[in-house]
């Protein structure tokens, strides 16, 4: 999906690795082993992103350790844009025809950055008609690399309507918080 914006594809795998785990910190063997790219080329992406001041980097005895640089100027944008092509959503866009009508499927920022919720919160809504099996278990086959429980909650798209014009606040509670769509309007959904 990145292909022609980012043409570099160590560049891309880089990027990917740490706005899927964005407190992480990493030295460059591991990052070579973990995306599976020639050391060169990572080092050199590395350096441009360092540079860039995307990662910062810290010296600790012998290893150089990156991390992202989360005052960075594009930070949220990036993240957005990764975790619309991580593994939770890449299984519900290739198995969109298996799940049904989906008219909007909205993750919270919060699961981007990995944030604990609370009981009654949520990181995934889904509205539509939708095949519930399916979903569930797209959800939890992304449990795995996620690390901890996905909450999400499933409903009709009149169901939804009803909800937000009668102030739910658990609808609410979501909406108003950052959130990144994957399926639909954002102008839509908050209409």
């Amino acid at each position: 999906m990145l292909l022609h914006i980012i043409p570099s594809k160590a560049r891309r795998k880089v990027l990917a690795l740490f706005f899927h785990h964005p407190d992480e910190h990493y030295y460059l063997r591991k990052i070579v082993r973990d995306i599976s790219e020639e050391v060169n080329a990572v080092k050199r992406e590395l350096d441009i992103l360092s540079e860039e001041k995307v990662l910062l980097k810290e010296r600790r005895l012998n290893k150089i350790f990156y991390t992202l640089n989360k005052n960075y100027l594009f930070y949220d944008e990036f993240l957005r844009i990764f975790t619309k092509i991580g593994f939770l959503p890449n299984e519900i866009y290739e198995n969109q025809s298996k799940l049904g009508k989906l008219k909007f499927v909205v993750i919270s920022t919060k699961f981007a950055k990995k944030s604990p919720i609370k009981e009654d919160e949520i990181y995934l809504l889904i509205v539509g008609t939708v095949v519930v099996p399916e979903m569930a278990a797209i959800v939890k086959a992304s449990e795995t690399s996620f690390g901890r429980e996905i909450n999400y909650t499933v409903m009709g798209e009149d169901e939804f309507i009803f909800r937000k014009r009668n102030n739910d606040p658990f609808i609410w509670r979501f909406l108003k918080q950052p959130i990144i769509m994957l399926i639909g309007s954002a102008d839509e959904l908050l209409k």
